[in-house]
Protein backbone atom coordinates (compact mmCIF):
# COMPACT_ATOMS: atom_id res chain seq x y z
CA UNK A 1 0.00 0.00 0.00
CA UNK A 2 2.46 2.33 0.97
CA UNK A 3 4.19 1.97 -2.11
CA UNK A 4 0.76 2.66 -4.10
CA UNK A 5 0.20 5.73 -2.20
CA UNK A 6 3.66 7.44 -2.05
CA UNK A 7 3.84 8.71 -5.97
CA UNK A 8 -0.07 10.17 -5.60
CA UNK A 9 0.81 12.01 -2.29
CA UNK A 10 4.31 13.13 -3.70
CA UNK A 11 2.28 14.64 -6.73
CA UNK A 12 -0.46 16.08 -4.81
CA UNK A 13 1.43 18.10 -2.81
CA UNK A 14 4.47 18.76 -4.56
CA UNK A 15 3.82 20.14 -8.20
CA UNK A 16 6.58 19.97 -9.64
CA UNK A 17 6.50 16.20 -9.14
CA UNK A 18 3.10 15.87 -10.56
CA UNK A 19 4.19 15.29 -14.20
CA UNK A 20 7.28 13.43 -13.30
CA UNK A 21 7.56 10.77 -10.33
CA UNK A 22 10.65 9.62 -8.48
CA UNK A 23 11.54 6.80 -11.27
CA UNK A 24 11.68 9.49 -14.59
CA UNK A 25 8.37 8.60 -15.60
CA UNK A 26 5.16 9.83 -15.49
CA UNK A 27 2.46 9.62 -12.48
CA UNK A 28 -0.66 7.86 -13.90
CA UNK A 29 -3.34 9.23 -11.35
CA UNK A 30 -5.92 7.40 -13.09
CA UNK A 31 -5.07 4.59 -10.68
CA UNK A 32 -6.22 6.89 -7.78
CA UNK A 33 -8.59 9.01 -9.49
CA UNK A 34 -12.37 8.81 -10.27
CA UNK A 35 -12.44 11.42 -13.45
CA UNK A 36 -16.55 10.99 -14.86
CA UNK A 37 -19.57 12.66 -12.22
CA UNK A 38 -20.99 10.90 -9.51
CA UNK A 39 -24.46 9.23 -10.51
CA UNK A 40 -27.80 9.70 -8.28
CA UNK A 41 -27.72 6.70 -6.64
CA UNK A 42 -24.50 6.89 -5.21
CA UNK A 43 -25.76 9.76 -3.10
CA UNK A 44 -28.22 7.81 -1.35
CA UNK A 45 -25.13 6.86 0.80
CA UNK A 46 -24.82 10.53 1.99
CA UNK A 47 -27.88 11.74 2.38
CA UNK A 48 -28.99 10.05 5.44
CA UNK A 49 -26.12 11.71 7.26
CA UNK A 50 -26.11 14.94 5.21
CA UNK A 51 -29.88 15.59 6.24
CA UNK A 52 -29.67 15.61 10.01
CA UNK A 53 -25.98 17.43 9.34
CA UNK A 54 -27.71 20.56 7.49
CA UNK A 55 -30.69 20.03 9.95
CA UNK A 56 -27.38 20.73 13.04
CA UNK A 57 -26.36 23.51 11.46
CA UNK A 58 -29.90 25.58 10.26
CA UNK A 59 -31.76 24.93 13.76
CA UNK A 60 -28.62 26.68 15.46
CA UNK A 61 -29.16 29.49 13.34
CA UNK A 62 -32.34 30.00 14.69
CA UNK A 63 -31.50 29.15 18.27
CA UNK A 64 -34.34 31.78 19.84
CA UNK A 65 -36.81 30.05 18.35
CA UNK A 66 -38.12 26.67 19.70
CA UNK A 67 -40.86 25.62 17.10
CA UNK A 68 -39.07 26.65 14.29
CA UNK A 69 -35.84 24.77 15.55
CA UNK A 70 -38.12 21.71 15.85
CA UNK A 71 -39.85 22.06 11.98
CA UNK A 72 -35.81 22.65 10.81
CA UNK A 73 -34.66 19.66 12.68
CA UNK A 74 -38.31 17.57 11.78
CA UNK A 75 -38.37 18.48 8.21
CA UNK A 76 -34.68 17.23 8.20
CA UNK A 77 -34.42 13.71 9.63
CA UNK A 78 -37.52 13.07 7.50
CA UNK A 79 -35.73 13.58 4.24
CA UNK A 80 -33.36 11.85 5.85
CA UNK A 81 -35.32 8.63 6.94
CA UNK A 82 -37.03 8.84 3.45
CA UNK A 83 -33.37 8.54 1.84
CA UNK A 84 -32.42 5.85 4.58
CA UNK A 85 -35.42 3.80 2.99
CA UNK A 86 -34.61 4.25 -0.56
CA UNK A 87 -30.87 2.98 0.47
CA UNK A 88 -32.55 0.47 2.18
CA UNK A 89 -34.72 -1.14 -0.93
CA UNK A 90 -31.72 -0.20 -3.06
CA UNK A 91 -28.82 -2.22 -1.41
CA UNK A 92 -31.45 -4.89 -0.53
CA UNK A 93 -31.69 -5.47 -4.03
CA UNK A 94 -28.98 -4.24 -5.77
CA UNK A 95 -25.83 -5.37 -3.22
CA UNK A 96 -23.64 -2.87 -1.32
CA UNK A 97 -23.72 0.72 -2.30
CA UNK A 98 -19.92 3.43 -2.54
CA UNK A 99 -19.82 6.80 -3.10
CA UNK A 100 -15.85 8.25 -2.80
CA UNK A 101 -15.00 11.38 -0.82
CA UNK A 102 -13.38 14.09 -3.47
CA UNK A 103 -12.87 11.41 -7.12
CA UNK A 104 -10.03 9.71 -4.99
CA UNK A 105 -10.89 6.02 -6.03
CA UNK A 106 -10.49 3.39 -2.88
CA UNK A 107 -7.78 2.42 -1.25
CA UNK A 108 -6.52 6.01 -1.93
CA UNK A 109 -8.94 8.00 -0.88
CA UNK A 110 -12.45 7.82 1.95
CA UNK A 111 -15.12 5.59 1.04
CA UNK A 112 -18.40 5.85 2.31
CA UNK A 113 -19.83 1.83 2.06
CA UNK A 114 -22.77 0.50 2.75
CA UNK A 115 -23.66 -3.49 2.98
CA UNK A 116 -27.35 -4.79 3.82
CA UNK A 117 -26.32 -5.04 7.60
CA UNK A 118 -25.12 -1.28 7.22
CA UNK A 119 -28.06 -0.22 5.33
CA UNK A 120 -31.07 -2.00 7.67
CA UNK A 121 -29.17 0.16 10.78
CA UNK A 122 -29.60 3.43 8.94
CA UNK A 123 -33.46 2.81 8.18
CA UNK A 124 -33.92 1.82 11.88
CA UNK A 125 -31.63 4.79 13.47
CA UNK A 126 -33.64 7.49 10.53
CA UNK A 127 -37.03 5.97 11.88
CA UNK A 128 -36.24 5.76 15.96
CA UNK A 129 -34.45 9.18 15.55
CA UNK A 130 -37.99 10.62 14.10
CA UNK A 131 -39.55 9.23 16.83
CA UNK A 132 -37.52 10.82 19.50
CA UNK A 133 -37.88 13.75 17.77
CA UNK A 134 -41.92 13.88 18.35
CA UNK A 135 -41.59 13.12 21.90
CA UNK A 136 -39.08 15.75 22.02
CA UNK A 137 -41.79 18.27 21.09
CA UNK A 138 -43.52 18.08 24.70
CA UNK A 139 -40.22 17.28 26.74
CA UNK A 140 -37.64 19.84 25.75
CA UNK A 141 -38.38 23.32 26.91
CA UNK A 142 -37.42 26.89 25.83
CA UNK A 143 -34.02 26.89 27.80
CA UNK A 144 -33.08 23.40 26.53
CA UNK A 145 -33.94 24.39 22.70
CA UNK A 146 -31.99 27.86 23.55
CA UNK A 147 -28.89 25.94 24.49
CA UNK A 148 -28.88 23.65 21.31
CA UNK A 149 -30.86 20.64 21.82
CA UNK A 150 -32.15 20.12 18.51
CA UNK A 151 -28.92 21.10 16.76
CA UNK A 152 -26.70 18.32 19.39
CA UNK A 153 -30.03 16.05 18.13
CA UNK A 154 -29.44 16.08 14.50
CA UNK A 155 -25.72 15.92 14.91
CA UNK A 156 -25.85 12.70 17.05
CA UNK A 157 -28.09 11.03 14.78
CA UNK A 158 -25.75 12.25 11.40
CA UNK A 159 -23.03 10.65 13.80
CA UNK A 160 -23.97 7.08 14.19
CA UNK A 161 -25.54 7.07 11.08
CA UNK A 162 -22.17 7.61 9.83
CA UNK A 163 -20.49 5.10 12.01
CA UNK A 164 -22.90 2.73 10.06
CA UNK A 165 -21.82 3.87 6.61
CA UNK A 166 -18.35 4.20 6.53
CA UNK A 167 -16.41 1.92 4.77
CA UNK A 168 -12.93 3.55 6.29
CA UNK A 169 -12.15 2.90 9.73
CA UNK A 170 -10.49 6.30 10.34
CA UNK A 171 -13.33 7.57 9.72
CA UNK A 172 -15.38 5.09 11.83
CA UNK A 173 -13.67 6.82 14.89
CA UNK A 174 -14.34 10.25 13.02
CA UNK A 175 -17.79 9.90 13.60
CA UNK A 176 -17.40 7.90 16.90
CA UNK A 177 -16.35 11.60 18.23
CA UNK A 178 -18.98 13.27 16.21
CA UNK A 179 -22.03 11.47 18.23
CA UNK A 180 -19.93 11.28 21.17
CA UNK A 181 -19.29 15.11 21.25
CA UNK A 182 -23.12 15.83 20.31
CA UNK A 183 -23.56 13.52 23.09
CA UNK A 184 -21.96 15.52 26.05
CA UNK A 185 -23.47 18.18 24.93
CA UNK A 186 -27.08 16.78 25.60
CA UNK A 187 -26.30 15.05 28.66
CA UNK A 188 -25.27 18.24 30.39
CA UNK A 189 -28.47 19.74 28.93
CA UNK A 190 -30.74 21.45 32.09
CA UNK A 191 -27.10 21.53 34.10
CA UNK A 192 -28.57 20.11 37.12
CA UNK A 193 -26.15 18.32 39.67
CA UNK A 194 -27.03 14.67 38.79
CA UNK A 195 -26.30 15.71 35.35
CA UNK A 196 -22.93 16.77 35.57
CA UNK A 197 -21.77 13.64 38.03
CA UNK A 198 -23.45 11.49 35.50
CA UNK A 199 -21.98 13.30 32.41
CA UNK A 200 -18.11 12.95 34.03
CA UNK A 201 -18.66 9.38 34.43
CA UNK A 202 -20.52 8.97 30.92
CA UNK A 203 -17.50 11.16 29.42
CA UNK A 204 -14.42 10.23 30.71
CA UNK A 205 -15.13 6.56 30.40
CA UNK A 206 -16.29 6.68 26.65
CA UNK A 207 -13.03 9.09 26.20
CA UNK A 208 -10.71 6.42 27.52
CA UNK A 209 -12.62 4.08 25.18
CA UNK A 210 -12.52 6.04 22.02
CA UNK A 211 -8.56 6.74 22.66
CA UNK A 212 -7.80 2.81 23.08
CA UNK A 213 -9.89 3.24 19.21
CA UNK A 214 -7.84 5.22 18.15
CA UNK A 215 -4.17 3.87 19.19
CA UNK A 216 -5.48 0.61 17.61
CA UNK A 217 -6.66 1.95 14.14
CA UNK A 218 -2.80 3.79 14.80
CA UNK A 219 -1.46 0.24 14.91
CA UNK A 220 -3.59 -1.70 12.57
CA UNK A 221 -2.25 1.46 10.11
CA UNK A 222 0.84 0.61 10.36
CA UNK A 223 1.78 -2.84 10.13
CA UNK A 224 -1.38 -2.67 7.08
CA UNK A 225 -0.34 0.36 5.20
CA UNK A 226 -4.23 1.18 4.62
CA UNK A 227 -6.96 2.85 6.40
CA UNK A 228 -9.77 1.27 4.12
CA UNK A 229 -12.00 -1.65 5.51
CA UNK A 230 -11.65 -3.38 2.60
CA UNK A 231 -8.62 -3.18 1.75
CA UNK A 232 -7.25 -4.33 5.09
CA UNK A 233 -9.74 -7.40 4.80
CA UNK A 234 -7.21 -8.34 1.65
CA UNK A 235 -3.79 -7.42 3.37
CA UNK A 236 -4.74 -9.05 7.14
CA UNK A 237 -5.72 -12.37 5.10
CA UNK A 238 -2.19 -12.37 3.95
CA UNK A 239 -0.43 -11.45 7.47
CA UNK A 240 0.25 -14.10 10.19
CA UNK A 241 -1.85 -13.51 13.16
CA UNK A 242 0.92 -12.14 15.49
CA UNK A 243 0.29 -8.42 14.66
CA UNK A 244 -3.65 -9.21 15.19
CA UNK A 245 -3.31 -10.38 18.98
CA UNK A 246 -2.12 -6.99 19.98
CA UNK A 247 -4.42 -4.62 17.95
CA UNK A 248 -7.41 -6.85 18.13
CA UNK A 249 -7.37 -7.24 21.99
CA UNK A 250 -6.91 -3.31 21.41
CA UNK A 251 -10.52 -3.08 19.40
CA UNK A 252 -12.42 -5.60 21.43
CA UNK A 253 -11.45 -3.24 24.34
CA UNK A 254 -12.67 -0.22 23.01
CA UNK A 255 -15.79 -1.43 21.83
CA UNK A 256 -16.42 -3.45 24.73
CA UNK A 257 -16.73 -0.41 27.12
CA UNK A 258 -18.55 1.80 24.20
CA UNK A 259 -21.37 -1.41 24.24
CA UNK A 260 -21.23 -1.50 28.39
CA UNK A 261 -20.17 -5.09 27.96
CA UNK A 262 -19.62 -6.24 32.18
CA UNK A 263 -17.15 -5.58 33.28
CA UNK A 264 -16.79 -2.28 31.47
CA UNK A 265 -20.38 -1.59 32.17
CA UNK A 266 -20.44 0.60 35.04
CA UNK A 267 -21.00 3.91 33.41
CA UNK A 268 -23.96 3.07 31.61
CA UNK A 269 -26.44 2.56 34.98
CA UNK A 270 -24.10 5.21 36.20
CA UNK A 271 -25.26 7.97 33.87
CA UNK A 272 -28.37 6.92 31.82
CA UNK A 273 -30.72 8.09 34.36
CA UNK A 274 -29.32 11.39 35.17
CA UNK A 275 -30.19 13.40 31.52
CA UNK A 276 -33.91 14.02 30.14
CA UNK A 277 -35.62 10.99 29.38
CA UNK A 278 -35.44 11.85 25.47
CA UNK A 279 -31.89 12.03 25.36
CA UNK A 280 -31.79 8.45 27.84
CA UNK A 281 -33.84 7.04 25.66
CA UNK A 282 -32.05 7.93 22.27
CA UNK A 283 -28.97 7.04 24.25
CA UNK A 284 -30.21 3.43 25.46
CA UNK A 285 -31.50 2.79 21.64
CA UNK A 286 -28.74 3.98 19.37
CA UNK A 287 -24.92 3.92 21.11
CA UNK A 288 -24.24 0.71 22.52
CA UNK A 289 -25.67 -0.75 19.13
CA UNK A 290 -22.70 1.15 17.74
CA UNK A 291 -19.90 -0.63 19.84
CA UNK A 292 -21.63 -3.85 18.44
CA UNK A 293 -21.54 -3.31 15.11
CA UNK A 294 -17.79 -2.17 15.18
CA UNK A 295 -17.15 -5.50 16.93
CA UNK A 296 -18.84 -7.42 14.08
CA UNK A 297 -17.24 -5.30 11.05
CA UNK A 298 -13.61 -5.69 12.58
CA UNK A 299 -13.58 -9.29 14.07
CA UNK A 300 -16.01 -10.91 11.41
CA UNK A 301 -15.24 -9.17 8.38
CA UNK A 302 -11.96 -7.18 8.42
CA UNK A 303 -9.91 -9.82 10.66
CA UNK A 304 -11.66 -12.70 9.18
CA UNK A 305 -9.91 -15.97 9.97
CA UNK A 306 -7.53 -14.12 11.90
CA UNK A 307 -9.75 -12.15 14.61
CA UNK A 308 -11.11 -15.64 15.29
CA UNK A 309 -9.26 -16.29 18.32
CA UNK A 310 -11.26 -13.37 20.09
CA UNK A 311 -14.77 -14.30 18.79
CA UNK A 312 -14.64 -17.39 22.05
CA UNK A 313 -14.10 -14.75 24.19
CA UNK A 314 -16.71 -11.97 23.42
CA UNK A 315 -19.10 -14.94 23.26
CA UNK A 316 -18.24 -15.74 27.15
CA UNK A 317 -18.24 -11.72 28.00
CA UNK A 318 -21.50 -11.72 26.48
CA UNK A 319 -23.06 -14.52 28.40
CA UNK A 320 -22.14 -12.58 31.91
CA UNK A 321 -23.20 -9.44 30.43
CA UNK A 322 -26.97 -11.00 29.60
CA UNK A 323 -27.45 -13.01 32.61
CA UNK A 324 -25.98 -9.90 35.69
CA UNK A 325 -27.40 -6.95 33.49
CA UNK A 326 -30.95 -8.85 33.79
CA UNK A 327 -29.59 -9.69 37.43
CA UNK A 328 -28.74 -6.17 38.14
CA UNK A 329 -31.77 -4.78 36.67
CA UNK A 330 -33.90 -6.97 39.57
CA UNK A 331 -31.64 -5.11 42.11
CA UNK A 332 -33.15 -1.61 41.25
CA UNK A 333 -35.84 0.41 43.00
CA UNK A 334 -35.14 3.55 40.12
CA UNK A 335 -36.61 2.75 36.99
CA UNK A 336 -35.07 4.12 34.93
CA UNK A 337 -31.68 2.55 36.20
CA UNK A 338 -33.42 -0.65 35.94
CA UNK A 339 -33.84 0.28 32.10
CA UNK A 340 -30.26 0.73 32.20
CA UNK A 341 -29.54 -2.56 32.84
CA UNK A 342 -31.36 -4.13 30.67
CA UNK A 343 -29.82 -2.50 27.87
CA UNK A 344 -26.74 -4.18 29.41
CA UNK A 345 -28.20 -7.45 29.49
CA UNK A 346 -29.56 -6.71 26.13
CA UNK A 347 -25.93 -5.83 24.71
CA UNK A 348 -24.96 -9.28 26.56
CA UNK A 349 -27.29 -10.71 24.10
CA UNK A 350 -26.01 -9.67 21.09
CA UNK A 351 -22.55 -10.74 21.73
CA UNK A 352 -23.78 -14.54 22.31
CA UNK A 353 -24.78 -14.55 18.96
CA UNK A 354 -21.11 -12.14 17.84
CA UNK A 355 -19.95 -15.71 19.98
CA UNK A 356 -21.11 -18.32 18.26
CA UNK A 357 -19.63 -16.92 14.57
CA UNK A 358 -21.52 -18.95 12.65
CA UNK A 359 -23.88 -17.13 9.68
CA UNK A 360 -27.19 -17.89 12.02
CA UNK A 361 -26.06 -16.71 14.85
CA UNK A 362 -24.63 -13.63 14.04
CA UNK A 363 -28.06 -13.40 11.82
CA UNK A 364 -29.91 -13.30 15.32
CA UNK A 365 -27.66 -10.73 16.77
CA UNK A 366 -28.38 -8.51 13.82
CA UNK A 367 -32.03 -9.04 14.10
CA UNK A 368 -31.70 -8.26 18.05
CA UNK A 369 -30.00 -4.85 17.74
CA UNK A 370 -32.92 -3.88 15.54
CA UNK A 371 -35.28 -4.85 17.96
CA UNK A 372 -33.06 -3.48 20.94
CA UNK A 373 -33.17 -0.31 19.18
CA UNK A 374 -36.73 -0.19 19.06
CA UNK A 375 -37.63 -1.07 22.46
CA UNK A 376 -34.66 0.18 24.79
CA UNK A 377 -35.66 3.23 23.45
CA UNK A 378 -39.44 2.95 23.73
CA UNK A 379 -38.79 1.47 27.67
CA UNK A 380 -37.18 5.18 28.12
CA UNK A 381 -39.66 7.10 26.68
CA UNK A 382 -42.46 5.40 28.35
CA UNK A 383 -40.91 5.65 31.69
CA UNK A 384 -40.68 9.24 31.51
CA UNK A 385 -44.49 9.54 29.95
CA UNK A 386 -45.48 8.26 33.35
CA UNK A 387 -43.27 10.53 35.14
CA UNK A 388 -44.86 12.94 33.76
CA UNK A 389 -48.24 11.84 34.32
CA UNK A 390 -47.98 10.57 38.12
CA UNK A 391 -44.32 11.88 39.02
CA UNK A 392 -43.52 8.30 39.79
CA UNK A 393 -39.72 7.42 39.16
CA UNK A 394 -39.14 4.33 41.86
CA UNK A 395 -40.81 0.70 42.54
CA UNK A 396 -41.39 1.88 45.93
CA UNK A 397 -44.07 4.67 45.25
CA UNK A 398 -47.80 3.07 43.69
CA UNK A 399 -49.64 4.82 41.48
CA UNK A 400 -52.69 3.10 40.49
CA UNK A 401 -51.46 4.72 36.86
CA UNK A 402 -52.81 1.73 34.90
CA UNK A 403 -56.61 2.59 36.16
CA UNK A 404 -55.95 6.78 35.38
CA UNK A 405 -54.14 6.49 32.11
CA UNK A 406 -54.41 3.00 30.68
CA UNK A 407 -52.47 3.76 27.36
CA UNK A 408 -49.39 4.60 29.58
CA UNK A 409 -49.53 0.95 31.72
CA UNK A 410 -50.41 -0.79 28.95
CA UNK A 411 -47.72 0.44 26.66
CA UNK A 412 -45.06 0.11 29.13
CA UNK A 413 -45.76 -3.60 29.41
CA UNK A 414 -45.78 -3.85 25.93
CA UNK A 415 -41.97 -2.89 25.59
CA UNK A 416 -41.48 -4.24 28.96
CA UNK A 417 -42.63 -8.33 27.12
CA UNK A 418 -40.32 -7.27 24.16
CA UNK A 419 -37.15 -6.82 26.22
CA UNK A 420 -37.98 -10.13 27.43
CA UNK A 421 -38.53 -11.82 24.68
CA UNK A 422 -41.71 -12.57 24.88
CA UNK A 423 -44.46 -13.41 21.70
CA UNK A 424 -46.22 -11.65 20.10
CA UNK A 425 -43.90 -8.84 20.20
CA UNK A 426 -40.05 -7.97 18.39
CA UNK A 427 -37.69 -9.68 21.22
CA UNK A 428 -38.98 -13.08 20.47
CA UNK A 429 -37.51 -13.92 16.89
CA UNK A 430 -33.79 -12.95 17.48
CA UNK A 431 -33.87 -14.72 21.43
CA UNK A 432 -35.02 -18.04 19.45
CA UNK A 433 -33.08 -17.59 16.36
CA UNK A 434 -30.17 -17.70 18.80
CA UNK A 435 -31.34 -20.26 20.55
CA UNK A 436 -31.63 -22.23 17.38
CA UNK A 437 -28.03 -21.20 16.24
CA UNK A 438 -26.43 -22.07 20.11
CA UNK A 439 -28.07 -25.94 19.84
CA UNK A 440 -26.57 -25.79 16.00
CA UNK A 441 -22.89 -25.39 17.53
CA UNK A 442 -23.53 -28.56 19.55
CA UNK A 443 -20.46 -27.33 22.23
CA UNK A 444 -20.21 -26.30 25.81
CA UNK A 445 -20.49 -22.45 24.73
CA UNK A 446 -23.10 -23.29 23.02
CA UNK A 447 -25.34 -24.67 25.94
CA UNK A 448 -24.15 -22.05 27.78
CA UNK A 449 -24.99 -19.22 25.15
CA UNK A 450 -28.65 -20.72 25.35
CA UNK A 451 -28.72 -20.89 29.12
CA UNK A 452 -27.94 -16.76 29.19
CA UNK A 453 -30.19 -16.09 26.75
CA UNK A 454 -33.24 -17.68 28.76
CA UNK A 455 -31.87 -16.34 31.92
CA UNK A 456 -31.68 -13.27 30.33
CA UNK A 457 -35.64 -13.52 29.45
CA UNK A 458 -37.03 -14.77 32.56
CA UNK A 459 -34.74 -12.29 34.93
CA UNK A 460 -35.87 -9.85 32.69
CA UNK A 461 -39.90 -10.99 32.74
CA UNK A 462 -39.49 -10.95 36.62
CA UNK A 463 -38.19 -7.27 36.64
CA UNK A 464 -40.82 -5.90 34.04
CA UNK A 465 -43.46 -7.64 36.06
CA UNK A 466 -42.61 -6.81 39.80
CA UNK A 467 -42.36 -3.03 38.47
CA UNK A 468 -45.81 -3.46 36.59
CA UNK A 469 -47.69 -4.58 39.42
CA UNK A 470 -45.83 -1.96 42.13
CA UNK A 471 -45.92 1.03 40.20
CA UNK A 472 -48.87 1.05 37.90
CA UNK A 473 -51.52 -1.19 39.87
CA UNK A 474 -50.69 -0.84 43.03
CA UNK A 475 -52.31 2.05 44.64
CA UNK A 476 -50.36 5.17 46.62
CA UNK A 477 -49.75 4.17 49.77
CA UNK A 478 -51.22 5.79 52.89
CA UNK A 479 -48.32 6.06 54.97
CA UNK A 480 -47.87 10.04 55.48
CA UNK A 481 -45.08 9.83 52.61
CA UNK A 482 -46.63 13.18 50.20
CA UNK A 483 -47.42 11.37 46.63
CA UNK A 484 -45.44 12.15 43.59
CA UNK A 485 -46.48 15.24 42.17
CA UNK A 486 -46.76 14.60 38.27
CA UNK A 487 -44.55 17.11 36.41
CA UNK A 488 -46.91 17.57 33.46
CA UNK A 489 -47.70 21.16 33.04
CA UNK A 490 -52.01 21.53 33.87
CA UNK A 491 -53.32 21.65 30.21
CA UNK A 492 -50.40 20.83 28.10
CA UNK A 493 -50.79 18.43 25.18
CA UNK A 494 -49.80 14.69 26.11
CA UNK A 495 -50.16 14.16 21.71
CA UNK A 496 -46.30 14.40 21.21
CA UNK A 497 -45.52 11.75 23.72
CA UNK A 498 -48.41 9.02 23.23
CA UNK A 499 -47.61 9.80 19.06
CA UNK A 500 -44.01 8.71 19.53
CA UNK A 501 -44.81 5.78 21.95
CA UNK A 502 -47.48 4.56 19.75
CA UNK A 503 -45.03 4.71 16.67
CA UNK A 504 -42.71 2.64 18.17
CA UNK A 505 -45.35 0.04 19.67
CA UNK A 506 -46.61 -0.33 16.32
CA UNK A 507 -43.24 -1.07 14.81
CA UNK A 508 -42.27 -3.66 17.87
CA UNK A 509 -45.34 -5.60 17.11
CA UNK A 510 -45.15 -5.11 13.52
CA UNK A 511 -42.03 -6.96 13.87
CA UNK A 512 -43.22 -9.17 16.02
CA UNK A 513 -46.31 -10.54 13.47
CA UNK A 514 -43.91 -10.10 10.49
CA UNK A 515 -40.66 -10.24 11.04
CA UNK A 516 -39.66 -11.87 7.61
CA UNK A 517 -37.90 -8.47 6.30
CA UNK A 518 -35.69 -7.84 8.73
CA UNK A 519 -34.86 -11.40 8.98
CA UNK A 520 -33.83 -11.33 5.08
CA UNK A 521 -31.88 -7.93 5.61
CA UNK A 522 -29.97 -9.62 8.81
CA UNK A 523 -29.11 -12.49 6.83
CA UNK A 524 -27.87 -10.60 3.81
CA UNK A 525 -25.34 -8.85 6.37
CA UNK A 526 -24.51 -11.90 8.31
CA UNK A 527 -23.25 -13.94 4.82
CA UNK A 528 -21.71 -10.24 3.74
CA UNK A 529 -19.34 -10.15 7.28
CA UNK A 530 -18.85 -13.51 6.71
CA UNK A 531 -18.04 -13.69 3.12
CA UNK A 532 -17.35 -10.06 1.67
CA UNK A 533 -16.82 -10.92 -1.84
CA UNK A 534 -19.59 -8.16 -2.77
CA UNK A 535 -18.21 -5.79 -0.96
CA UNK A 536 -14.66 -5.62 -2.01
CA UNK A 537 -15.78 -6.15 -5.76
CA UNK A 538 -17.47 -3.37 -4.91
CA UNK A 539 -15.30 -0.86 -3.44
CA UNK A 540 -11.97 -2.10 -4.62
CA UNK A 541 -13.11 -3.75 -8.18
CA UNK A 542 -12.14 -6.69 -6.90
CA UNK A 543 -13.52 -9.93 -8.77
Amino acid sequence: MPHRLLPVLLALFIPSLAVAAPSGGEVDRSVAMFEGATGLIPWLVVLPILMPLIGAGLSLTVRSRSSVQHRIAFVALLFGAIAALALFLQVSANGPLTMVAGNWLPPFGIVMAVDPFGALLVLVTALVGLAGLAYARGDVDEAGTHFGFYTFYCLLIAGVTGAFSTGDIFNLYVWFEVFLVSSFGLIVLGGRRVQLDGAVKYGVLNLIATTIFLIAVGVLYGFTGTLNMADIHLVVAELDGAPIVTVGAMFVMAFAMKAAAIPLHFWLPASYHTPKVIVSALFAGLLTKVGIYSLMRVMIMLFADQGSMFIPIIGWLGVITAIFGAVGALAQVDLKRMAAFLVVSGVGVMLIGLGYGTEAGLTGAIVYAVHSILAMTAIFLVLGYAQRLSGVTHLTTGTNLYAVHGLAATLFLVFGFAAAGLPPFSGFWPKLMLVEAGYQTGDVFGIAGIVGIILSGLFTTIAIGRAWVLVYLRPPQEDGVPDPEPTLEPGASTRPFALALVALAALIVAMGLFPSTVIDAARSGAQGLLDPAAYLERVLKVE
